[in-house]
């Protein structure tokens, strides 16, 4: 099947429409929220509280200082960890609470 020179894929109109209507940002919000859940399981996504993606800065709220202790000596492999999972370099720096 060819397409016509005004048809476009359904993955182009979704692209556009979300560059259109300005809502990168809160994908982007949903879908570190769940690469968070995902990889670090489900014993520290109980203890996670909150969090916000803001200019390549992860905002993570944790309730446990001993958790929040912990995680702190691996920002970097986390770090990493997400991006990977995300398919590009979206954290650049992380900042546990």
């Amino acid at each position: 099947m060819t397409r016509k020179k005004n048809e476009m894929s359904l993955a182009e109109a979704l692209k556009g429409f979300v560059q259109e209507n300005h809502l990168q940002k809160g994908l982007d919000q949903v879908q570190v929220r769940d690469v968070w859940n995902s990889q670090m399981g489900p014993a520290i996504a109980k203890y996670t509280t909150g969090m916000k993606l803001e200019r390549e800065v992860l905002h993570v709220r944790l309730s446990s200082s001993v958790l929040r202790e912990e995680l702190s000596y691996g920002k970097e492999k986390i770090i990493k960890m997400l991006n990977e999972e995300l398919g590009r370099e979206l954290v650049k720096k992380l900042i546990l609470r």
